[in-house]
């Protein structure tokens, strides 16, 4: 079953379906958004075009601790990296494994990921109480010990954003961004423990399975807290789904998804990624936010024939959007981060 978003005309799916064909090509009913994830992602064939990930950040109005697991069909990629906003304190570790060996990740959003690397061990769990365990281990991790515990939770009837991007019947991406997640826990590095309280901290999960072309360039900017009394989560997009008719754009409030179906402008200084940022609508007043940074990360890898840049800030987001039913959300200094990403993988 089917219903159409009477302003961008994307198809809102509501029963689950297969990403792919037999031989591996885009299921043309796959192709649409859902508000929970329906699809089963049975990736076959186009070795080495497979790229697959689970990306996890969690942020407070303190710290920000990311985990993520990623295996490109010749090459498997873990990284994780803690941010402390006061003091800026960043550190990040990276583990790569030939052809993924041992980074397995599942079909579907629900599913278990352990990688057990002589470096680190990262578990990305299903937990007791329906949500993520994030738990990591490092004997190194800035020369110091790492040791990680987060609960995610996934409340009952909470929206998310899940979306199948169509570039051509064997080139394309599903991906399930999920914000607002209520997370509590801990991470220690060394003797120093930084804390998540509950009802303050809030996970995203950036799942993706796709089939790529060689060459590609996306941003993607993402954001999670509390305002004026409401929970509210950003999913904004840009540059890899123009010419598509999709969009990965969603605004949720108190677990309720408004998808944008408007493609996205991010306008920025790629001369200095801690100058502001502007992401807006095209065609529409539905987006219109300010981001003024406070830190950028930058990972660089240059294998030969796999190359990837990225430039990762994190800041604040203010301005406003438009939900569902046309009420303008006001934002003021939201938490969240937006980049840039270059790759030929």
């Amino acid at each position: 079953m089917v219903t159409t978003t009477p302003a961008t005309h994307e198809l809102e799916l509501t029963e689950p379906v297969d990403l792919c064909t037999r031989r591996g090509s885009l299921r043309s009913a796959a192709v649409g958004w859902s508000r929970r994830p329906l699809h089963r992602c049975n990736l076959r064939g186009y070795w080495p075009r497979k790229k697959r990930w689970n990306y996890w950040a969690v942020t407070s109005d303190r710290y920000l601790f990311s985990a993520t697991v990623a295996n490109l069909d010749y090459l498997g990629v873990v990284f994780v990296y803690f941010l402390d906003f006061q003091t800026k304190r960043f550190v990040e570790k990276t583990v790569s494994v030939p052809l993924g060996r041992g980074c397995d990740l599942p079909e579907t959003v629900a599913g278990d990921v352990r990688v057990r690397h002589q470096a680190m061990r990262v578990a990305l769990l299903d937990g007791e109480s329906g949500g993520t365990d994030i738990r990591v281990r490092a004997a190194q991790f800035g020369g110091k010990p790492l040791d990680a515990n987060i609960a995610i939770a996934w409340p009952a009837g909470h929206e998310t954003l899940n979306v199948v991007i169509p570039w051509a019947r064997d080139r394309f991406q599903f991906t399930s961004k999920q914000n607002t997640l209520p997370a509590t826990g801990s991470v220690r590095i060394g003797d120093d423990e930084y804390v998540f309280e509950g009802g303050k901290a809030f996970g995203c999960l950036d799942y993706g399975r796709g089939i790529w072309r060689y060459g590609c360039f996306w941003n993607w900017g993402a954001a999670s807290g509390v305002q004026n009394g409401h929970t509210i989560g950003l999913n904004l997009g840009g540059s890899w789904t123009d010419g598509t008719g999709m969009t990965e754009n969603g605004v949720c409030v108190d677990g309720r998804l408004t998808k944008i179906g408007d493609d996205l402008d991010f306008d920025y200084d790629a001369a200095n990624f801690m100058r502001p940022w502007k992401v807006r609508t095209r065609k529409s007043g539905r987006v219109d936010l300010r981001f003024e940074p406070f830190f950028e990360r930058v990972a660089k890898t240059d294998l030969l024939l796999m190359k990837s840049e990225v430039h990762q800030v994190f800041g604040h987001y203010s301005g406003s959007v438009v939900a569902e039913g046309g009420d303008e959300v006001t934002i003021d200094g939201l938490v969240g981060w937006v980049e840039q990403h270059t790759a030929r993988w």
